[in-house]
């Protein structure tokens, strides 16, 4: 076997791992399970939007320009998201670390605000439809968020406080002390949100487009509000004990609503 393995444990399931988060080594470059893992659920994500793009009214090929530029731009955010709140000051006294990735730390909100920022500019000149884009990718997202968190579990990090629930999960990095595995509430959650998203998309005639795209934020960001508070780990809004995941995920979820009524009502005035 390569590099260290983790003895995990869900007691009350009597259920018993171990896992080796190295899958193995090219040379002296150590391959992750973690970096697998996110790359099949990318794979997956990019062939549910390929399947579907014509549903949604869009042109493949151009779609395609946008994911690519939607992934750099998303892994760009997702890094500068958790460098920007890291605790202390190690990226200010060493800018260069920010550059290894492969150390860890990347946020997914800062994923999704980077992917969306990166996919505007393209969709802008690809003269793409944006909110049908965002529809589609909301999808997309979650396919990915769904299969990626398997990736902390790999990794036995994103857990959450002490816990003597059916879920309760116990390895060395918890202290050998059974804890939330935050990281399947938020697979969980995510995979609930894809199949119901995905029905509604097939089902039901949108009334508006960008209107899967707003109940994904919603859906998704109420899940995280209250994961995000069983986890030890969570980012913190400099100089205080205040969540930075919890904070925009209640924004989110009452923007989103927001949005949501006032469409509605304003589609009710034209009827």
């Amino acid at each position: 076997m390569v590099g260290t393995k983790y003895h995990i444990e869900f007691p009350a399931m009597g259920l018993s791992f171990e896992i080796n988060p190295v899958a193995f080594k090219i040379g002296g470059i150590s391959v992750y399970w973690y970096g697998i893992i996110i790359g099949f659920g990318f794979i997956l994500a990019f062939l549910y939007t390929m399947k579907n793009s014509k549903r949604f009214d869009l042109d493949q090929d151009k779609l395609i320009d946008v994911i690519i530029i939607g992934l750099i731009t998303g892994l760009i955010g997702a890094r500068l998201y958790y460098v920007i709140f890291y605790p202390g000051d190690m990226y200010v006294k060493e800018p260069t670390k920010i550059l290894f990735i492969n150390q860890g730390g990347i946020a997914i909100y800062g994923g999704i605000i980077g992917a969306i920022l990166g996919g505007l500019v393209v969709c802008k000149i690809k003269k793409l439809e944006f909110l049908k884009v965002l529809d589609i990718a909301s999808l997309g997202f979650l396919i990915g968020q769904a299969i990626g968190r398997w990736g902390n579990f790999t990794n036995q990090e994103a857990f959450g406080t002490q816990t003597d629930s059916f879920f309760g999960m116990l390895s060395e990095n918890t202290g050998n002390i059974a804890v939330h595995p935050c990281f399947l509430y938020e697979s969980v959650w995510c995979a609930i949100g894809f199949l119901l998203l995905h029905i509604f998309s097939l089902k039901y005639k949108q009334r508006f487009d960008g209107e899967i795209f707003l109940l994904y934020v919603a859906w998704y960001s109420a899940g995280r509000f209250f994961i995000e508070g069983l986890r030890t780990d969570s980012l913190m809004i400099p100089g205080s004990g205040i969540r930075v995941s919890q904070v925009l995920a209640a924004v989110a979820v009452l923007v989103c609503g927001l949005l949501l009524i006032i469409k509605k009502i304003k589609q009710r005035a034209y009827i």
